[in-house]
């Protein structure tokens, strides 16, 4: 049966800003307290997606969150109506109304793991969103996620949905930034790799010293188990603990995978030699399977982190190619500019590139993979997904009306003490519903 991956890209949202919130980022750390440009940045995207659209391939959206979260300053004991909330959050502790108004939901690949029926052992189509407790703001997102995975994939025949993994650090879970997928053909049973940071209940495992691992072993294999995955498909790897004391914060900043091509640098993994036998020895395509490993000669973990080369999309063009989505970062940087000419000219299926403006996004530390979340499909189940989500060209028209109608085009950390910028979100978003025609999932909308 005819298979497709279909890219998610996440909508950046309206309160889009620069606030500095994420240790272990380095660009997100670099950049804080800039200004930023929300209507900029979701037209970057949009524009992203349009143009994978154009190349043949099936394109998604992703909703972004409510921002600012009200009901978690409620919580904390602010009182009042919405705007008196902010207002009293914003003179007491600026830095958490920061956090309540952070658009990172915008980097969907952290939203959830997905694993495709062809590898489970119920044949369904299998979501968990990343509890991402590792950082305050994210972790405010999985409820929310959930709601918005049901209503976008809202058939029990194909798809089954759990709720995301203890709110802890034991089973600190990130999502699809650590986990990718290879095999023959997106349709045929497949290799799921698992890379995780560090071990919560082993200490005898390295951890990094510097920055956190963000996913644990223990939360990569319960996902395996809540997604019934056949055996055969799933493998834990452990990540090199040195490249994330150097600001390699997710597995998709230092290696990327597409069909039969992993794409990785020479330090990625711990015990790399021995971690990439094991996959070579756990795939199960009958095509060769392409291991590029990057080499530190040729392009810094430094260079990689700056230009997220390795944040890259790999995507399978319909003529059988293969094409790398990379940010102009990576053009712009001498090193990483000339391994890709290079990779081109080889032997292998990646042989052409395409380069995107993705400034506002890469400021805060997400690149191309950072914005979409990959769900493989048969034809029955792409067709039982809700197909207000599924880009076409008038839905791309109606999608940047409504940014240039409701976006501000400049935010600081002082305009969120204005009650407008909360008034302005919600009303973009309760409009956005109805585009995407995903019902109630804010909970604005839910408590209304």
């Amino acid at each position: 049966m005819k298979s497709v991956e279909v890219n998610f890209d996440g909508l950046v949202g309206p309160t889009h800003n620069y606030a500095g919130l994420s240790y272990g980022n380095v660009a997100s750390l670099n950049n804080a307290a800039s200004y930023s440009n929300p209507k900029e940045a979701v037209l970057q995207g949009l524009a992203k997606m349009k143009a994978m659209h154009d190349l043949g391939l099936t394109q998604g959206v992703f909703a972004p969150h409510a921002r600012p979260d009200i009901n978690v300053l409620r919580r904390l004991g602010f009182t009042g109506t919405a705007e008196q909330v902010i207002s009293k959050a914003f003179k007491a502790d600026p830095v958490l109304v920061r956090a309540c108004y952070s658009a990172s939901s915008m980097w969907t690949a952290n939203a959830g793991t997905v694993s495709p029926s062809a590898d489970t052992l119920d044949g369904k189509v299998h979501f968990t969103a990343a509890n991402l407790n590792n950082k305050f703001h994210r972790s405010l997102e999985p409820q929310t996620t959930t709601r918005l995975l049901k209503a976008m994939f809202n058939n029990d025949d194909y798809f089954s949905h759990h709720t995301h993994l203890p709110d802890q650090g034991f089973f600190g879970d990130e999502g699809a930034a650590n986990h990718t997928r290879l095999g023959d053909e997106h349709g045929e049973q497949g290799l799921e790799l698992f890379v995780y940071g560090a071990s919560a209940f082993n200490s005898a495992l390295p951890k990094p010293s510097k920055f956190p691992a963000r996913q644990t072993l223990e939360a990569s294999q319960a996902i395996c188990r809540l997604h019934q995955l056949k055996p055969s498909s799933q493998l834990m790897i452990q990540q090199n603990p040195d490249v994330i004391d150097q600001g390699v914060f997710h597995n998709d900043v230092i290696a990327v995978g597409n069909a039969n091509v992993l794409l990785c640098h020479q330090q990625a993994f711990l015990n790399q030699s021995h971690a990439l036998q094991q996959i070579k020895d756990a795939y199960m395509g009958n095509k060769t399977l392409h291991i590029i490993e990057v080499p530190t000669a040729k392009v810094s973990v430094q260079d990689a982190v700056t230009s997220y080369l390795f944040n890259s999309q790999l995507v399978s063009l319909k003529n059988g190619k293969m094409l790398l989505v990379a940010p102009h970062e990576c053009k712009n940087n001498q090193a990483v500019n000339s391994y890709i000419e290079e990779m081109i000219m080889a032997d292998n299926p990646v042989d052409q590139v395409q380069f995107f403006d993705l400034k506002q996004s890469m400021q805060n530390g997400g690149g191309p993979a950072c914005l979409r979340l990959r769900v493989a499909l048969n034809q029955p189940e792409l067709a039982a997904v809700n197909p207000a989500v599924i880009l076409n060209d008038s839905k791309y028209q109606q999608l940047c009306d409504w940014a240039n109608k409701h976006y501000r085009d400049k935010l600081s950390n002082d305009d969120f003490a204005d009650p407008n910028l909360l008034i302005e979100s919600y009303n973009a978003l309760d409009e956005l519903t109805q585009h995407l025609e995903l019902g109630a999932v804010y909970p604005f909308q839910l408590e209304g």
